[in-house]
């Protein structure tokens, strides 16, 4: 069967209620806006969130009611400070959140992808982090008798990255920050990849280095420009600050945020609409204006 999927089938045949799914894994960069609105037009529920430094994207999916635990490091507008929807789910509608550290979030999924049951690790000693924490506990090294944490493996039922580009089975070229995307491919149970743009096998196998998702992993691949709007995606486009401010100023109360997302993610059939939304104008300016390319490499033989 073709991996190649659009992005509602991918949600739909993906991401059921009930999942966990990891997303905004490359940190500030890359971070699949495009899919988490599909999964807020789905209305998909019971959902558990699992990401580093989440931005806004889980702000949105978390005001939708699609939600129910957040496993993170941070949740919140980057920028600007308070995710006023998650800030109200906590304090009034009791959403479940365990508290990690970015570096912790790592050793979680990189444990689950090694398929071991937990990675021992310093981290978190002395702080209140690992605190009545079910990812942390501490322990004896058997070999030299040191404290350490063992941090719990993570598997994500689904995890969602977006790249630059990628072939029809899925192996992906990314460039740029990675955060802790690797990681969470390799320990989810299914992948969707969400690329800029799908090119030929030929292209990918051009730089096998620079493969760092294989298909073999992947379940389903949807090819959306734009699909990380409003963060960057280089090579692509830039972060669009302007709109992460704009978010801050319109979702202060739930009155706002409904119609926020009614403007931006129902009212919508889809990212070709949203962009058209943004406008032309607002979309050439985000483009690439200064251009560098890597050197060419030589893999003759």
């Amino acid at each position: 069967m073709s991996k190649d999927l659009s992005m509602r089938e991918a949600i739909a045949d993906l991401v059921p209620d009930g999942a966990s799914v990891a997303l905004g894994l490359q940190m500030e960069q890359m971070i699949p806006f495009a899919a988490g609105h599909e999964i807020i037009r789905q209305k998909r529920r019971g959902l558990t969130l699992i990401g580093p430094i989440s931005d806004i994207l889980f702000d949105q999916i978390i005001q939708a009611g699609c939600v129910e635990r957040v496993i993170a490091a941070w949740v919140g507008n980057v920028m600007m400070g308070s995710a006023y929807n998650f800030r109200r789910a906590v304090e009034k509608d009791g959403l479940k959140v365990t508290n990690l550290t970015n570096f912790s979030v790592a050793l979680a999924l990189q444990a689950a992808a090694m398929g071991v049951p937990f990675l021992p690790t310093r981290t978190a000693l002395g702080s209140d982090i690992a605190r009545d924490n079910p990812f942390f506990v501490e322990f004896a090294s058997p070999f030299s008798g040191e404290r350490l944490h063992a941090v719990k493996a993570l598997v994500p039922d689904v995890a969602i990255a977006h790249v630059q580009r990628a072939d029809r089975d899925g192996n992906a070229h990314c460039w740029g920050n990675f955060g802790v995307m690797i990681e969470a491919v390799r320990a989810a149970k299914r992948v969707i990849v969400v690329a800029e743009e799908i090119v030929e096998a030929e292209v990918i196998a051009s730089d096998p280095n620079r493969t760092v998702i294989p298909g073999f992993l992947v379940s389903a691949v949807v090819e959306c420009p734009m699909g990380a709007h409003p963060s960057p995606v280089q090579g692509y486009y830039k972060r669009d600050d302007a709109f992460f401010r704009q978010y801050h100023e319109q979702t202060k109360s739930k009155q706002d945020s409904d119609a926020w997302r009614q403007r931006w993610v129902q009212g919508v059939n889809g990212r070709d609409d949203y962009v058209n939304q943004l406008g032309a104008c607002r979309v050439a300016d985000l483009a690439v204006k200064q251009h560098a390319y890597a050197a060419a490499t030589e893999f003759g033989y």
